[in-house]
Formats: structure tokens, sequence, C-alpha cells
């Protein structure tokens, strides 16, 4: 087995202890929090205790927490997370449905950060000490700083309110949504494959203030690492030797410093994604998002206990999925690492 294959197997098999640990916290957590799921359910007090009961018995939670770990636990083994207290349907079917909404819009977040963090840095890196880096250096602490739902809302009310732009929430207008029937779930690539103008301009609108408000937390955090990495890296002496040959600034900075300073940055991208995922909650709530952050909101307040289980797992693993594939892009941009 190569170097890198086994590192990978090495990640595999340091997730597993994780994911248990993660999932060994949140089943006892929930079952010391205040509320009862079968009251949740039934909607209220005033209900008989024999139908109480009968409902305690059917959701499993009359039985002893050692009892219900060992069968959750098994289950979670063969893919099954439970059925949700909330809407009786399987919580991974749920999940699947809700997912490519929340990766759709993490995906352009990720991209917006990316894009925006990485040129605000590059700007404020070339032009160190003048006024322009400082003005971005504030930007970037006060970006970094900002309350997610705080900035959602004001989005909504300029862009959407005011001015029309944007649509407030939702992923898709209402007589859009009427007649649209996706083909793999992420409403865009649809909508590519079908190739409806008017629906893939509406997708696109719908995307905008969401990915804007997921993904702006992350662009402070990328820009101020893409300054302090570009300006260690300027000074190396390959640099020196590239203005020396006379090449232009553009090929210097591009070509030559942004590739290596990219190495450090990819590496906290990938392990700040776990914010990412903690924003898109706030953000899905914002604009009622369909996704899987907005379903465990719900199940929260439902004290639907396999629901919020199974979300969490499900957040976990697909968090660690994204760290190891930033692990092997690490050792790809820099050929010195080889696992």
């Amino acid at each position: 087995m190569g170097g890198i294959s086994r590192y990978i197997a090495q990640r595999l098999l340091l997730t597993i202890p994780m994911l248990l640990i993660l999932l060994t916290l949140v089943f006892l957590i929930l079952r010391v929090m205040p509320g009862d799921p079968v009251l949740a359910m039934l909607g209220g007090r005033n209900v008989s205790p024999e139908l109480i009961e009968v409902y305690r018995h059917k959701m499993g939670v009359d039985r002893p927490i050692p009892v219900q770990y060992a069968e959750y636990l098994n289950g979670i083994i063969h893919g099954d997370f439970g059925k949700s207290f909330r809407t009786n349907k399987p919580v991974v079917w749920e999940l699947f449905q809700r997912f490519p909404a929340t990766l759709e819009l993490a995906a352009f977040g990720l991209l917006f950060a990316a894009l925006f963090g990485f040129t605000t840095g590059v700007l404020a890196a070339t032009r160190a000490d003048r006024p322009i880096d400082h003005a971005v250096r504030i930007f970037h602490v006060g970006s970094f700083a900002m309350p997610l739902f705080w900035l959602g809302l004001m989005l909504q009310v300029l862009f959407a309110v005011k001015l029309g732009w944007f649509p407030v929430a939702s992923r898709l207008g209402g007589r859009i949504a009427f007649t649209f029937e996706p083909i793999t779930g992420f409403y865009l690539l649809d909508s590519l494959i079908r190739g409806n103008g008017e629906v893939i301009a509406d997708i696109a609108k719908h995307l905008v203030l969401p990915s804007i408000t997921l993904g702006f937390a992350l662009t402070g955090l990328l820009g101020r690492m893409t300054r302090a990495s570009m300006l260690e890296v300027l000074d190396q002496d390959y640099v020196t030797t590239a203005r020396a040959k006379g090449l232009k600034e553009r090929v210097v900075i591009l070509a030559h410093a942004l590739r290596n300073a990219l190495i450090p940055i990819v590496t906290v991208f990938g392990l700040q994604f776990a914010i990412l995922m903690g924003g898109a909650v706030l953000t899905e709530t914002v604009f009622s998002w369909p996704g899987v952050a907005s379903f465990l909101v719900r199940s929260i307040e439902a004290r639907d206990w396999p629901a919020i289980q199974g979300s969490i797992v499900f957040i976990a693993i697909f968090i660690s999925i994204i760290n190891l594939i930033v692990d092997v892009l690490y050792s790809v941009i820099d050929p010195r690492v080889r696992y």
C-alpha cells in the first residue's frame, strides 16, 4: 500500500472512535435534557397517561438506557438511524432528501469565501502597510466577528425588501416551485441539465444572499491567512529571482507566490469547514432553506431524538470526509509532503 493510501486508511480508522465518542455524548445529553419527546410529539400535557405509555413503548424510550444505546449503535452500524418521531419516516431518508440543498449552499458559500478571501488577502499583502492594507485588515476582523443571523437579516432587508433584487427566502420562486421537477436534488445542476434559462436565473437568485451570508464568516479568516502567508512567501529568494528575470508582477504573484502560499491556507480552509456547517444552522433558519441544518433545528424543537442523533452523526461524517480530502489536496499542492 502506498504512502498516501496508508495515510487515508489510518485517517478512516481514527474517524471511527471520534464518531463513537460524538454519538455517545449526543445520546447521553439528549437523555438528561429536560423535555419529553412523547409529550412533544403528542402536542401537549393534556394527554392520558395510558396513551403516553403506549407511545413511549412504541418509540422505545421506556427501555433501559443501555438497551437503547446498544440498539442505536447496532442500527448505525447497519446504516439505520432510526425513524423520526416527528415525521415517522426513516432519518436516513430525511437526511438524504435535504443533503443536496445543504451541500449546494455550502459549495457556493465556500466559493464566495475563497474568491473574496483570497482576493482581499493578496490585495492586502501586495500593498502592505498602505491605507488599503489597513482597510482590508479591519474588514477581515469585522467579517469574522459579525453574527451570521444579523448579517442574513440585514441582507434580506436591503437587497430583498428595499431593493427587490433577490428573493427573501427558499430555494425557488412560488410559480416555478410548483412546476419544477428535480433530478438529482441539486437544483442548479438540475436546471442546467434541463436547459431552462428562467429556472436557472431563479435558482441563482435564491442562492446569492444565503451563500454570501454563509461564506462571510470564512472570508475574514481566509483573508488574514492569505495575507500572512503571502507576505512570508514574497520575501523568499525564488520570488526575488522571478522578478529579477523580468517576469510581470502578475505572473510572479499568481504563478510563483500564490501557489506556495496556498499550502497552509488549504489546511486551515478544511479545518474551518466545521464553522461553515455551524453557520449553516443559522443561515438555513434565516432563509428558510430546506437543508440538513434546518431539519436539525426543527428536530431539536420537537425533541426528536433519532433525528437529532442522526443529523449530528451525518454532519460529522461529512466534515470528516471533507477534512480527508483536504489532507490529500495538501500533498498534491506540496510535492514534498508524502504520508
